[in-house]
Formats: structure tokens, sequence, C-alpha cells
């Protein structure tokens, strides 16, 4: 029986024990394996950001979210045949490195720190974990929707400086209930699917617009309606965001966009920041165009601390964690370790880049 050589590749959230653990539960008892480790420092220490300038190191140019040097990782990864990573990057010539490399199982929602092109150049088979977080963001996302519609995050604030804010009682400055509003998502893939249906208990009116999935049964039976943005935005109360960063979508919600939301209507976004013109979504916040706006990732992170957004007191703000969960951790690993064994046991794949 041959060995299989495994690297292991996490960090101090997704970390390699549970890659470990996972792929001694899915592979059959007998199988052979040569386990490396290595976990990287992220969160601790940010992952660099491809998308607002190219990187420094010319082999790292297309890949958009990643942490570590080509060269140490190449030299960690060695003569492995199956490489499992979250952040670490895996470039064209990296690969040159890495002979044996057959495998590429990546814990995210998408290989975005992966040449593909080299890979596919090279023969080796990248596949991911989509969905891996869904539930989480999806339940985050709610969560932003409550603090800003029901002003938590204002009354959270001024308690912070020792401010009683009895006037948020107020029938003039108080929120909405999520029953009497209707909430639009941007995209309909795992996180805007997973969304309606925790919305739905709320009795919220829901709107849906994505050009490249349709409702399943379950929501159409449920009234969740599928509409074009114009009428999304036009005629929701809390728009949501749940795009993926393609150049369709880079900056698209901006001063138009915003100009064709409602008077007083909220925007969240839980996805990812380049969709998001910042200056226009300040000067919408300023004029009143929108009531407030719930923030979880920004276009350059770590953000600027000197961004007017960050001191906006209708604004609700945290630092890109709404994928954070044990079960995302798990459920990641699992997927993983699930390729791993369709290749040693050489089934299709599940989850194909």
């Amino acid at each position: 029986m041959r060995e299989l050589k495994v690297a292991v590749i996490g960090d101090h959230f997704m970390k390699a024990r549970y890659f470990v653990e996972a792929l001694r539960s899915a592979l059959p008892q007998d199988t052979a394996l040569d386990i490396r480790t290595l976990e990287l420092d992220w969160p601790d220490t940010p992952m660099a950001h491809g998308y607002s300038a190219e990187a420094a190191d010319p082999q790292l140019k297309g890949l958009k979210e990643y942490l570590g040097a080509p060269d140490d990782m190449a030299a960690f990864i060695g003569d492995a045949e199956v490489l499992i990573d979250h952040l670490a990057p895996l470039t064209g010539g990296m690969l040159a490195h890495c002979p044996q490399l057959r495998l590429v199982a990546v814990s995210r929602g998408g290989p975005v720190n992966i040449d593909m092109q080299a890979a596919r150049a090279r023969g080796v088979q990248v596949v991911n974990a989509p969905g891996r977080n869904a539930s989480a963001v999806a339940e985050f996302t709610v969560g932003m929707m409550l603090a800003q519609t029901r002003l938590i995050t204002q009354g959270h604030v001024a308690l912070m400086k020792g401010e009683w804010r009895g006037d948020l009682y107020r029938a003039d400055r108080t929120g909405e209930e999520l029953c009497n509003q209707t909430v639009g998502l941007i995209g309909y893939g795992h996180i805007g699917s997973r969304l309606t249906k925790l919305l739905r208990p709320f009795g919220c009116r829901i709107l849906v617009s994505d050009p490249y999935v349709a409702l399943d049964d379950a929501d159409r039976e449920a009234g969740v309606a599928q509409v074009d943005l114009a009428t999304l935005l036009r005629e929701a109360d809390v728009v949501s965001l749940h795009s993926r960063v393609t150049p369709e979508t880079t900056g698209f919600m901006n001063a138009a966009a915003f100009a064709q939301m409602k008077d007083g209507a909220y925007f969240i976004n839980t996805a990812r920041g380049p969709m998001v013109d910042y200056a226009d979504l300040y000067a919408a916040l300023q004029s009143g165009k929108l009531r407030g706006a719930g923030l979880e990732t920004f276009g350059v992170e770590p953000c600027d601390p000197a961004d007017p957004l960050l001191r906006h007191p209708n604004v609700t703000l945290t630092p890109h964690i709404a994928g954070a969960s044990i079960k995302t951790v798990k459920y990641a690993a699992a997927l993983c370790a699930e390729e791993v064994r369709r290749y040693v046991q050489g089934e299709a794949f599940a989850n194909p880049c």
C-alpha cells in the first residue's frame, strides 16, 4: 500500500488539527498517511488583499486573499501529493517546486488564493468548500439588520459613553419591526438562499435579485419574490448584499444605486467590500438618503482608521467576522476531507474548481 503524503496549511481559525481529524475520520482506516502541518498567523496577522493593488511579488499577481511567502510555502509543501489549504498562496512558481502535487483542497468558498491557470496547466486538481460559512454569515446578517432597524447600535454606543438615550423611544426616532418591512437580498447563492429561510419567520416581505440563480420551490411557495435589481432597490427598506466580486459587481453599489433606494432605507454588507463605493455610501448617509448601514467588510482590510464611516453614528461596524464560527471550521474541514477521500478512492469530486 502506497503512503499518501498530505501537507496541511491552517491558521488560528482553520486550525490544522481540525483538518487532520476530519481527514482521519473520512479516509478508510487502512489508509497510510504521512501528514505534515503548518499554521499561519492569521487572523492575528492580516491577510494580503489583491483587490486594491498588485502584489509586490509578481508571482502573486491575480491572487485576491492570501497569507504567506511563496518560497516558504513551497518548501513546506515539498513532495506532498495533496495540499489542504486555507489562506496560503499557490502560484505557478510554487508548483514548479512541488512536482508531486496532484490535489489542492481549499477550505474556502472560492480558490482566490490559487493561480487556477497554473494549476490547470500542471494537471493539479483544485477543489473548494462552497457554502462553508453560509449559516454563520446568514445569522450574522440578521443580527446586523436588527442592530440597525431597532437602533441597537445607537443605544449601545450611547450607554458606553454614559448617555441614556431615552429619546430613542420617541415615535419619530424609533425603528420599525422587520415584520413591517421589505428586505431585499442582492444575490441568492449559499448565503442569500439560507438567509431567506431565516427571515421568513419574521414575517417580512422578501425580495431577491440574482440574474443567475432561480428561487427554490420552498421560497417561491412561501412568497419570496424574485425581481430585477432596480425593483429591489426601489422597494426594499433594507438592502443586503450577498453577491460575489466580479468585474460586473465591482463598485456597483455606488451613488446611482443608493439614489434608487428608498429615502430612509438601510444598507447591509456582509459580502465583500470591493462591490461598494464607500465614499458614495458615506455621502448617502450624511445627506439622510439612507438612515443607516451595517458594514462587515471594506474595500481594503484592515480598513483605514481615518475612514469617516468608522465614526458615523448610524453605522454598525464589525471587522470581517461574519463567517467566524466553530461550525464553519468543522464543516469546511469535513468538505476538504471528503474530497481527499474521493481522490483516494477514484471517485468524482463534489466541488471541483
